[in-house]
């Protein structure tokens, strides 16, 4: 692997370990700053928030900077935000120190993969995309246990310190390796989120958002769906995790290839459309051990395979605000976790079964289908009047 992309990977998934590897720690935070763990559970819940409305914003009022600079002053905003958790005595700065992270950390994420972009040749940036989604997908898949993990060692507040020295490290590594990159051509924010009122971009996004809310109904109870379903003790639903992690992370690349080898377009159709069929038949595929595990590794590899396909496609489309588009579908994808666990929760309190989780996220991918679908066989009558943005099919 190139090591710029090699450095930019490992910095994305610095970053996105902050967000969630919280959440294994949230028991021992609530304690020691003498909060409730509902009160505690706020500070997952502010940097979705943050990160998803901070991306685009920020990256278009920093057009004109820069990207080496911008992204080393970046990291180092992130850095101060890790260091402040690390010490806040209380939960109010710790509050604060994750509006510093989410902010910065957008920005450092949807950097990472314009950069990488623009290192490469153009055979290969599907290829740089599911690079740099493994560094991410690997982050939110593995945040959790390895919180849990490193706790009982070396308890909540070392992990931030931690966190803010290997972003200091990968700081050190872009100054000595990283040329100057130069900004593109700013567009005004205003006219970038023009962009949005195009059909055929705003449908691609609804992808996105409806495909990691299909993911999410079921994937943010996959422990009470292992053990009413498989009757699963502790440690076959850790190895459960083990396994969906692995094929999670691996997803990001297989994704990269398939979209470099079919293209954009016929890779979105092929991994949701697979991601149906395999949300639909999960409940199923719990009468056998060895079939579950099966779907398991298949389910993990498109949680994450998605992501290439959709960036690929957002930067051939729509060319002149590509970064933007980059950034938006983070956000989209953080409404995805946030509206796929929360409907998650009202269809487990509503039904009898948990099975219904899987059936109501397999209906959500249908959309998702139907929605890239749609914005495939959209075509921009005339790309000249799209608000200057260079919308094509």
């Amino acid at each position: 692997m190139h090591l710029k992309i090699f450095v930019l990977t490992i910095a994305t998934f610095t970053v996105g370990l902050i967000e969630l590897i919280i959440g294994g720690v949230l028991p021992s935070i609530a304690q020691d700053l003498g909060v409730s763990v509902s009160t505690a559970g706020q500070l997952i819940t502010i940097y979705a928030l943050v990160y998803a409305i901070s991306g685009p914003v920020l990256l278009s009022l920093t057009g004109k900077i820069e990207r080496k600079r911008l992204y080393l002053w970046s990291m180092f905003i992130f850095t101060i935000g890790s260091f402040l958790a690390f010490w806040s005595p209380n939960y109010s700065l710790l509050f604060v120190s994750r509006i510093i992270t989410a902010a910065s950390g957008s920005l450092i994420v949807t950097l990472s993969l314009t950069i990488a972009v623009k290192i490469v040749p153009k055979a290969f940036q599907a290829r740089v995309i599911g690079i740099i989604s493994m560094g991410i997908s690997s982050s939110i898949v593995l945040g959790v246990p390895l919180g849990v993990l490193a706790q009982d060692y070396l308890g909540w507040r070392t992990l931030f310190l931690i966190i803010g020295l290997l972003t200091l490290l990968a700081m050190v590594t872009i100054q000595l390796y990283m040329d100057k990159i130069t900004a593109d051509q700013s567009v005004p924010l205003k006219s970038q989120l023009r962009s949005l009122k195009n059909i055929k971009i705003i449908s691609a996004h609804l992808v996105t958002m409806l495909a990691l809310a299909g993911h999410y109904t079921l994937y943010a109870y996959l422990t009470p769906f292992l053990k009413d379903l498989m009757h699963l003790n502790a440690y076959w639903i850790s190895a459960a995790y083990f396994v969906f992690g692995i094929s999670a992370v691996c997803g990001g690349l297989i994704g990269g290839f398939l979209t470099d080898l079919l293209g954009a377009t016929k890779s979105i159709l092929i991994v949701v459309g697979t991601f149906i069929l395999v949300l639909f038949l999960l409940p199923f595929a719990t009468a056998n051990l060895y079939l579950f595990a099966i779907a398991l590794i298949v389910w993990g590899v498109l949680s994450w395979a998605i992501s290439p396909a959709q960036q690929s496609y957002l930067i051939h489309n729509a060319p002149e605000s590509s970064d933007f588009q980059q950034s938006f579908t983070f956000s989209a994808l953080q409404i995805g976790i946030a509206l796929g666990s929360a409907l998650g929760g009202t269809v487990i309190n509503q039904a009898d079964s948990i099975n219904g989780n899987a059936w109501v996220g397999g209906g959500l991918m249908i959309i998702a289908f139907v929605c890239a679908v749609y914005s495939i066989t959209r075509k921009v009558p005339n790309p000249s009047v799209s608000n200057g943005l260079g919308l094509q099919k």
